[in-house]
C-alpha cells in the first residue's frame, strides 16, 4: 500500500502461509486484554495490582490465564471479549495534523486522532504509538492489540523516521553526539541515523531515525544540544511509509501486502483481511469521502511537504546520504 524506499533491513525469520488466527485455549489475561485493545499489557498489570480486575467474581492474580468465556470485569463493568475468539487484523494509515491529541478522550476537550476514524461494530482501533499534539504525520491504527503491542515494544526494535526542521547552529560534532548517545532525564537516548534534508543557515531540515518511542524523544534530543525543533513530522514506522497521496487529516486502510509486511516485521503469522459486506464497504467509502481537507503548509513554509522520492545525491542502495551509528 505504502511506497517503499530502498533501505537495509535486519534479517527476520521466515513466516508461514497466511491463515485466520483463532484462540487456542486459555491465555494470560494481559495478553487477551491487549489483543482486544482494552489496554496495553503494562496497563493491565497495573490494574491487576490495584485490584481493579476480577475474573469470575474473584480478584485477578498476576499470571492468571483466561478464555473469552470467563466473566472478566474492570472496575465492576463486564468486558465484552467475544471478539477475541478470532483475531481480526486490519490497519489504518492516518496523516495526523498538528493540534490533535493521541488519546481516545481528552479532558480538555481537544480534538483527538480517533475523532476522524471510521467506526467499527465488533472491534475498536488501537493506536500503534503516539504523537504529541505539535507533531504531525504517520500514525497507524489496528484492530489487533497483539500486533500493536509488538510494534511498540522496545524489544522489537522497530525503527521510526521523522522529518525535522531545526532552528539553531548544527555542526558535525553535534550530529556525532546525537548518534553516539545523549543522557536525558529518563536515560540514554540516540538517533540511529541522521540525514541532511535541505535548508541553510540556522534553519535546516534533517531526517532522523530511532528505535524507541519515548515521550517527545526527538525534540528532547535536539534540545539537549541547545537547538529547537520548529517542525516535526513522522514519515515512516517500520516498513510503512506515509504515502504522499494521503493529505493531512485523512486516512486509508492498508492492503493485504502492507499488513503482512507489518506482521512479519514482528514475527507474527500473516492473517487474511476480513471480507467486507457491501454495506460495510459502502459505509467505509462514504466515511472516507467525508474526511475534511486540511492544509499541509503553514503560511510562508515552502519546505514542509515530504517526498517519497530519493534525496538528490543519495548513495545506491539507500534513500539518502546519512550519518549513522556504528
Amino acid at each position: 500500500m505504502a511506497s517503499e524506499r530502498p533501505r537495509k533491513e535486519r534479517p527476520r525469520k521466515q513466516i508461514g502461509h497466511r491463515t485466520t488466527a483463532t484462540s487456542s485455549g486459555p491465555e494470560r489475561l494481559q495478553k487477551m486484554l491487549a489483543r482486544a485493545g482494552i489496554g496495553s499489557r503494562r496497563e493491565v498489570e497495573t490494574w491487576i495490582e490495584a485490584g481493579r480486575i476480577t475474573v469470575n467474581g474473584q480478584p485477578a492474580e498476576p499470571g492468571i490465564k483466561v478464555t473469552a468465556a470467563d466473566r472478566i470485569e474492570l472496575d465492576g463493568r463486564r468486558l465484552d471479549l467475544a471478539s477475541t475468539a478470532v483475531t481480526v487484523r486490519r490497519v489504518l494509515v492516518y496523516n495526523k495534523p498538528e493540534g490533535e491529541v493521541s488519546t481516545r478522550k481528552d479532558p480538555e476537550g481537544r480534538p483527538t486522532v480517533f475523532d476522524s476514524l471510521p467506526r467499527l461494530r465488533d472491534h475498536r482501533w488501537v493506536a500503534i504509538g503516539r504523537l504529541d499534539i505539535n507533531t504531525s504525520g504517520l500514525m497507524l491504527f489496528t484492530t489487533d492489540g497483539e500486533l500493536a503491542n509488538r510494534l511498540m515494544h522496545p524489544a522489537s526494535e522497530v525503527d521510526r523516521e521523522y522529518a525535522v526542521r531545526v532552528f539553531g547552529e548544527v555542526d558535525d560534532a553535534m550530529l556525532k553526539r546525537l548518534i553516539d548517545g545523549v543522557m536525558l532525564e529518563d536515560g540514554m537516548a540516540r538517533f540511529s541515523d541522521i540525514s541532511p534534508a535541505g535548508g541553510s543557515g540556522i534553519n535546516r531540515w534533517f531526517h532522523v531515525t530511532l528505535f524507541e518511542g519515548r515521550n517527545r524523544e526527538v525534540r528532547r534530543l535536539w534540545e539537549s544540544q541547545g537547538v529547537q525543533v520548529s517542525r516535526l513530522k513522522r514519515v515512516r514506522y517500520g516498513p510503512t511509509f506515509l504515502p504522499s497521496r494521503l493529505s493531512v487529516g485523512k486516512w486509508e486502510e492498508m492492503d493485504q501486502k502492507g499488513v503482512d509486511d507489518l506482521s512479519r516485521r514482528v514475527d507474527l503469522e500473516p492473517i487474511a483481511l476480513p471480507v467486507k459486506t457491501p454495506g460495510e464497504k459502502e459505509a467505509m467509502e462514504r466515511k472516507q469521502r467525508k474526511q475534511p481537507a486540511r492544509p499541509e503548509k503553514k503560511p510562508g513554509d515552502r519546505k514542509w511537504q515530504v517526498s517519497d522520492r530519493k534525496t538528490k545525491g543519495a548513495s545506491k542502495g539507500r534513500s539518502r546520504t546519512s550519518v549513522k551509528r556504528t
